[in-house]
């Protein structure tokens, strides 16, 4: 199962990768095209559009994995530590809640409603192409939230703070600032 999902891992990063690399290399391509040629690639925007969005919704599903999505918590300073974990596992399954609805949702529309004549502007590839990140990236979000939880609450594992790192460099940096001053 390690094996599963370091692969797993490695291809979310892999495709975060090289879709940043895609659209940014596509929107500057794009710019100095019409700068210094008055020319533009027509699918260009187009992709970069999509590459932007894949972007998006996977980089949505490494903060999962991260346990790097935005959540107000300085208030559970002031009670006891099951209340944090309380709170906090619920609001975990208030998430998975609202994924397995647009799951739902998202791949009705993809396999069910979607037109298989749509296709898209420039590139001429079907649209489900496209939406097909949808209901793959909020399957993968609710992976990850399970797996954290998993971790967390079976394998009585601390997972690592996304953002303690930041702190520490911040603190660091006001306390050489003072010695300074």
């Amino acid at each position: 199962m390690k094996l599963v999902w370091k692969l797993l891992d490695n291809l979310e990063n892999i495709l975060c990768q090289l879709l940043l690399v895609t659209f940014v290399l596509l929107l500057f391509a794009q710019i100095m095209l019409r700068n210094l040629f008055h020319y533009s690639l027509p699918w260009g925007d187009e992709l970069a559009t999509y590459a932007f969005i894949w972007f998006a919704y996977l980089g949505a599903v490494y903060a999962a994995k991260k346990s790097a999505h935005n959540r107000v918590t300085f208030q559970f300073r002031f009670f006891p530590r099951w209340v944090e974990t309380a709170c906090g596992l619920l609001t975990d399954l208030i998430w998975i809640g609202f994924n397995l609805v647009f799951i739902w949702m998202s791949y009705d529309f993809v396999f069910n409603k979607m037109n298989a004549f749509w296709k898209s502007q420039t590139l001429g590839l079907p649209m489900k192409v496209f939406y097909v990140i949808l209901p793959i990236a909020f399957v993968a979000m609710t992976l990850r939230i399970l797996q954290n939880n998993y971790l967390r609450f079976i394998k009585h594992r601390e997972l690592e703070n996304p953002d303690a790192e930041a702190i520490e460099e911040a603190k660091a940096a006001a306390v050489g600032g003072k010695e300074g001053d």
